[in-house]
């Protein structure tokens, strides 16, 4: 037996079908329109389970995605191996600024740190052959990831015991501290020689190194020369190229081809890597994309291990803390070098590192800060269009780095962009940098040819006439298109290697800059 609902005062009872139905009641006295008709009723009553059907149907779905999404995060986190060597840092550490700013160490390994091993302070012979810190200011409005090159001759801890004092620390190859003594012994190595605080670390094997590149479809690169490395198993001509993960893999590691018997050119490639894989997860958005971004993360946390401070929910605070950061305030820096008197195949820091690490110790940015992307178009200030065309331009390319043939790399690069009577001369200077010399009234021509070298100086010189004249020197980047250019036939590939600036000079890359820049 089926009881009647309740009432209210002065309407119709309802009364409950065996189905599990409620149907109005005819109201007393059945006045027209008071009550509707059996028809209206069972089209009511049809209605009401496909509603709630639906409804059923949307719970369903929203547990279900629940469920996957606390199940992909529940394998991502349990993806990463975690490994506490607080027990081995030393008890001197640099002083932590309270709520200031966030420095990660962060390593790349040939094999995976805390497998096939019981102490945590060891990685059981494992290689680094990438060593960055990256800094993330107090405010997060600036990023400054440095590059600390392998051959590096430091002081490091006697066996990577930290309770010995630090006078004590004989010199060592700085890339040593990892195969000693893993992550423990490199942040007590790190820390002692800069004093930089070292919040957290995180060892990324090349394994996942890989598998996060073919998640994003590849990352373009760019070499102004070709590159046959048979230990990096790589073979690339000059020019550009979208690498997968096996050949981005051999990119970051090659060294035999290029440089200079240190590991400099090939961090020079590793930077502008970076840069190609911030450019490319910011042009993909990445982050609207939940297929790619999982097997982004996947492949990532597969190889990662971490402290156990840095868990998943930490990486996603720190990356939401720096989504506003633009692109232009992300700059990447090598510790400034020289060659090491008792060993030309190694290298010491310069006077000029000792200036870097103060500027992390004192959250200083070391690139002038671009807008963010949240800011006002007000807010940016309006660069003014160039006003004459390089055809009415003469220019004189003045080659101040010793290296032969550079001059008239420029002057071609030049020449294809209607840049009128370009001449060549060279200099027994060795300036850094791009220093871009105009006579009275000749400003306005200045600019068009400086819109061609990023970052050069402009120089108001009093004795030159018509003739803007351009002295390259050692740091000095490849010539781009200038916006009023005329004529569009490419610019010739750069193939002479300009040298890099003088030690005293610390240089920055930030990740908005052209990849073959």
């Amino acid at each position: 037996m089926v009881l009647p609902a309740a009432t209210s005062v002065g309407e119709g009872r309802r009364v409950e079908k065996e189905t599990g139905e409620m149907a109005d009641e005819p109201r007393p006295g059945g006045a027209a329109g008071s009550n509707p008709g059996p028809a209206a009723t069972g089209r009511r009553a049809r209605r009401h389970p496909r509603r709630r059907r639906l409804v059923a149907g949307l719970a369903v779905l929203a547990v279900v995605a629940a469920s996957a999404v606390g199940v992909a995060w529940w394998r991502l986190n349990g993806n990463i191996t975690r490994v506490d060597v607080s027990g081995s840092l030393a008890s001197d550490r640099p002083t932590k600024m309270a709520e200031g700013p966030l420095n990660i160490l962060l390593i790349g390994s040939d094999n995976r740190v805390g497998e096939g091993t019981s102490d945590a302070a060891s990685v059981s012979g494992a290689r680094s052959d990438t060593t960055l810190v990256a800094h993330l200011s107090a405010d997060r409005k600036h990023v400054t990831v440095v590059s600390i090159p392998r051959d590096s001759m430091v002081k490091m801890p006697p066996n990577c015991d930290a309770t010995v004092p630090k006078a004590q620390w004989p010199v060592q190859q700085f890339n040593a501290a990892f195969s000693l003594g893993g992550p423990a012994c490199t942040i007590n190595t790190i820390e002692g020689n800069t004093g930089v605080f070292i919040d957290h670390f995180a060892v990324v094997d090349f394994n996942g190194f890989k598998g996060m590149v073919d998640a994003l479809g590849g990352v373009p690169v760019c070499t102004t020369r070709p590159i046959d490395d048979p230990k990096a198993h790589l073979t690339l001509p000059a020019g550009r190229h979208v690498l997968d993960g096996e050949q981005a893999l051999g990119y970051v590691r090659a060294r035999y081809t290029e440089g200079d018997g240190s590991d400099l050119g090939r961090i020079k490639r590793q930077q502008a890597f970076l840069s190609s894989v911030v450019q490319e997860a910011t042009r993909t958005s990445l982050l609207l994309r939940p297929d790619k971004l999982y097997a982004f993360l996947d492949a990532a946390t597969r190889s990662l291990t971490t402290d156990p401070g840095l868990g998943l929910g930490q990486m996603r605070d720190i990356a939401t803390s720096v989504q506003d950061t633009g692109v232009g305030n992300i700059a990447f820096v090598t510790v400034p070098t020289e060659v090491y008197p008792e060993d030309p195949n190694r290298v010491q820091w310069t006077a000029a590192a000792t200036t870097l690490w103060a500027a992390l110790r004192q959250d200083e940015p070391l690139t002038s800060p671009s807008p963010s992307p949240s800011a006002s178009p007000s807010a940016t200030p309006s660069v003014p269009a160039l006003t004459v065309s390089p055809a009415d331009i003469r220019v004189e390319v003045v080659n101040a780095t010793g290296v032969s043939g550079l001059a008239a790399e420029v002057a071609a690069a030049l020449r294809v962009q209607g840049f009128a009577g370009v001449t060549t001369s060279s200099v027994a200077d060795r300036p850094d940098g791009v220093v871009v010399a105009y006579g009275p009234g000749r400003e306005e021509a200045a600019r068009t040819v400086a819109a061609a070298f990023p970052g050069s100086t402009l120089a108001p010189e009093a004795s030159l006439g018509q003739t803007v004249r351009v002295v390259v020197g050692a740091g000095a980047r490849p010539v781009v298109e200038v916006p009023n250019r005329l004529g569009s036939e490419p610019l010739p590939t750069p193939s002479v290697a300009v040298p890099s600036p003088s030690p005293s000079a610390i240089q920055a890359r930030t990740a908005d800059q052209d990849i073959c820049s």
